[in-house]
C-alpha cells in the first residue's frame, strides 16, 4: 500500500476512547481525504469533481457534503491527519509546560516520516498549481482554529483571546516558513530522508519562535522554565 494514501497516515486515534459513531465519522473523513489526494495525484488539478471524490471514497454526494462544505475544504482535509496526531501529542504534555515547548515536544514525538507525507505532498501540489490556492488557505485556516482550540483547552476558558490568536498565527507562520524552505530545497522529494528534514524544520521553527528568535540557530529544545514562570497567566512566555 502506498504510505502516502494509507488511512493510518491520514488520521489519528483518539486517546479518550471515542465511540463507535465517532470512529465511523473519522473513518469517513479519512476515506474522503485519501480519495481526494489519490485523484489529485492521478488525474491532476481541475480534472475531477466532488462526485468523483465521493465515488472513490465509497459514499454518496449527500454524505460528502455532510462532512465538507466544499471541494476546497475536502482537499484541505488532506493535511488534517498530521495536525490531529500532533495535537494528540500536545494534549499529552504537562499542563504546566509552556505552550511552545509542548508544541515542539509534540513534533519530536512524531518520529515516523510517513506521518507527515500527505501534508507534504498536498503542500507541494499547491505550490505547483495556483488553482489550489483556496484549498491551501482552507488548510491553514483550519490549522489555526485547531491550534486556538488546543491552546484554549490548556489555558482555560478565561484565556486572553488576543494571546490565543497571536500564538496560533505565530505558530502557523513558522509552519509555513518551514514548509516553504523544505519545498524550495526538496523539489517535491517525498523520500523518508526528505520528510525527516521537513519534520526537523518544523521542530526548529518552533524552537526559534520559543526562543524569541534570539539567534539564527534554533535550540535543540526550548529553554527550561523557571519554577516561578508558571503558565497560569496567558500573558506570560509562550
Amino acid at each position: 500500500m502506498n504510505p502516502l494514501s494509507s488511512p493510518d497516515v491520514l488520521g489519528g486515534s483518539d486517546a479518550a476512547s471515542p465511540s463507535r459513531r465517532e470512529l465511523n465519522k473519522a473513518a469517513t473523513r479519512r476515506a474522503i481525504a485519501t480519495a481526494a489526494l489519490g485523484l489529485l495525484r492521478d488525474k491532476g488539478v481541475g480534472q475531477f469533481t466532488v462526485e468523483d471524490i465521493a465515488a472513490a471514497a465509497g459514499i454518496s454526494r449527500r454524505t460528502f457534503f455532510n462532512y465538507y462544505s466544499s471541494f476546497e475544504a475536502a482537499m484541505a482535509s488532506v493535511a488534517d491527519g498530521f495536525l490531529d496526531r500532533a495535537l494528540e501529542q500536545f494534549r499529552l504534555r504537562p499542563a504546566s509546560e509552556p505552550v511552545l515547548e509542548s508544541a515542539q515536544a509534540a513534533l519530536m514525538a512524531l518520529a515516523d516520516p510517513a506521518t507527515i507525507a500527505p501534508m507534504a505532498e498536498f503542500f507541494s501540489l499547491t505550490q505547483e498549481s495556483p488553482s489550489l490556492a483556496r484549498s491551501e488557505l482552507e488548510a491553514w485556516d483550519h490549522c489555526t482554529s485547531q491550534i486556538i482550540d488546543a491552546a484554549r483547552e490548556r489555558l482555560g476558558p478565561r484565556a486572553n483571546e488576543l494571546y490565543l490568536r497571536a500564538l496560533a498565527g505565530s505558530v502557523i507562520s513558522c509552519g509555513k516558513a518551514a514548509m516553504t524552505v523544505w519545498f524550495e530545497e526538496s523539489d517535491s522529494d517525498l523520500s523518508p530522508a526528505s520528510l525527516t528534514r521537513l519534520r526537523q524544520y518544523l521542530i526548529d521553527a518552533m524552537g526559534l519562535l520559543g526562543s524569541g528568535f534570539a539567534s539564527q540557530t534554533a535550540p535543540t529544545t526550548l529553554p527550561a522554565t523557571h519554577p516561578s514562570d508558571s503558565t497560569s497567566s496567558t500573558t506570560e512566555r509562550f
